[in-house]
């Protein structure tokens, strides 16, 4: 019996004959100590090790390698971090440019990694579509969010506007109005990554162990029921799980996103979509919907989940009726020939959320803390780009990574923004989706008048503008 089942599709699908690793039952002493065997975790460790082999790096895991969002995401590894425009719009142009060009390389960075370590995680850069679909005020949309993207120094070879015909060669989907094309993403089977990575970082030497929860942790310290290691540094990786470890969740609010797998499509059904190159594609509104073609030849698609009163961990991703009715609908407007397809597995997993959601990585140099998280919907890619600045900020380098706005390199986590006290981040969160959901369903009925869909963008745009 595999026995990552029932976590997801990706870990459902993995052939590793890998049981647990050994908890720690011992007292240890590292130069990095590391929480979290998730990307942030891993990509940190195998930076370290790879600039300095010499170093003790020690990762302990609540459960097992991916067990969290890396082993749960929608397989999108992007060249972007979240809040990226806001960012960098303050930077002169040729930094403006130093850090796009970061961003934009780091599909190209894991896919050099992968290959060097020969992992095979079905790794196929095929670039996303952004697309207006359903209704014309996507269009609207897309469009001026492609003069944003211009005015921030963007070409053609980062966004190009499709117009439908040109769509159809890639992607076919009903009611299409056109899209944007970037070639700064890929495709992954996620949890074959970090897998992966957990066996690399191994074989270079750091020590992992499984089935381990921190249950207390500290400048210095690391506790587990059963073991403990002191370290010159501590990084806590854990994203969407800072909740169980304060003070990091009053600065990271798990958020849930829910995704459903189709049974694999036959030849007839993908000539009729396309995707033959492993594109990534969403379309255009607030719903946050994506989705990619997987290697077997699947359809995977997600859309935005929820926020729990007082940042409570989902840990049941049974997804409800509700849960996957509202998925069903989302793509079968976008594909109606899959309007009836038989979905084989529905899951989920809890990202990282920063307040005014400003992805952070940060070095703590008086307490000797490092840190890099709040990656949103992000993550994948966000999180190779965080291990290897939080490995430089450890090592004390100097390098183009360290001088991003993102980066804080001599503050405490105090600095951080901090989410308002309950119930008001819960009130706030839910009546932005809210919003969301109401301006989706006005705009997708034709027969919504002129003056309620102007009302219902408005309402959605002014509850969109308190996220940021």
């Amino acid at each position: 019996m595999n026995p990552w089942h029932n976590i997801s599709l990706w870990m459902d699908q993995l052939d590793d004959p890998l049981q647990a690793r050994p908890s720690l039952q011992a007292e240890l002493h590292a130069d990095v100590a590391i929480i979290g065997a998730g990307y942030t975790g891993l990509w940190t460790a195998y930076y370290l090790k790879r600039q300095a082999p010499q170093l003790r790096v020690v990762i302990v895991e609540a459960e097992t390698a991916g067990f969290g969002a890396s082993g749960r995401n929608g397989g999108w590894l992007m060249g972007n971090l979240l809040g990226e425009d806001r960012l960098l719009a303050g930077l002169p142009a040729t930094e403006r440019k130093v850090g796009f060009d970061l961003l934009h390389g780091i599909p190209d960075e894991v896919a050099s990694v992968v290959a060097r370590e020969g992992i095979d995680c079905d790794l196929r850069k095929g670039g996303v579509l952004y697309c207006a679909a359903r209704y014309p005020e996507q269009e609207v949309r897309l469009r001026e969010y492609l003069d944003e993207l211009r005015a921030l120094g963007l070409s053609e070879d980062d966004y190009r506007w499709l117009a439908p015909s040109e769509l159809t060669a890639q992607l076919r989907l009903a009611n299409a109005y056109g899209a944007l094309y970037s070639p700064h993403c890929a495709t992954i089977q996620p949890a074959k990554l970090v897998r992966g990575l957990a066996r690399c970082v191994e074989g270079l030497g750091v020590e992992l162990y499984e089935r381990s929860p921190v249950i207390d942790w500290q400048p210095g310290l690391v506790r587990t029921a059963h073991g403990r290691v002191t370290a010159d540094w501590v990084v806590p990786a854990i994203e969407g799980y800072a909740a169980s470890l304060p003070p990091l969740g009053n600065h990271q609010l798990p958020v849930q996103s829910l995704i459903v797998a189709t049974e694999p499509l036959p030849a007839d059904v993908w000539a009729g979509i396309g995707l033959e190159r492993g594109q990534a594609f969403s379309e255009f509104s607030r719903q946050v919907t994506y989705g990619q073609r997987s290697l077997d030849d699947r359809l995977i698609f997600g859309a935005r989940g929820g926020y729990r009163f007082g940042g409570r961990l989902r840990s049941d991703f049974n997804l409800t009726d509700d849960e996957l009715g509202l998925r069903r609908y989302l793509m079968g407007e976008i594909f109606p020939q899959l309007r009836n397809v038989r979905f084989t597995h529905s899951w989920g997993g809890n990202l990282g959320m920063a307040r005014r959601f400003q992805p952070h990585m940060l070095r703590d140099t008086r307490n000797r803390i490092a840190l890099s998280g709040g990656y949103g919907g992000e993550g994948v890619g966000a999180s190779n780009l965080g291990g290897r600045t939080l490995a430089d900020l450890i090592l004390g380098r100097d390098s183009e990574l360290l001088r991003q706005p993102w980066v804080l390199s001599d503050s405490p986590i105090s600095s951080l923004s901090r989410w308002e006290p309950e119930p008001c981040r819960w009130l706030g969160y839910n009546a932005i989706i809210r919003s969301f959901v109401h301006e989706d369903e006005v705009l997708a009925n034709p027969r919504s008048p002129a003056w309620r869909r102007r009302l219902a963008q408005a309402v959605a745009a002014r509850m969109e503008s308190l996220m940021g």
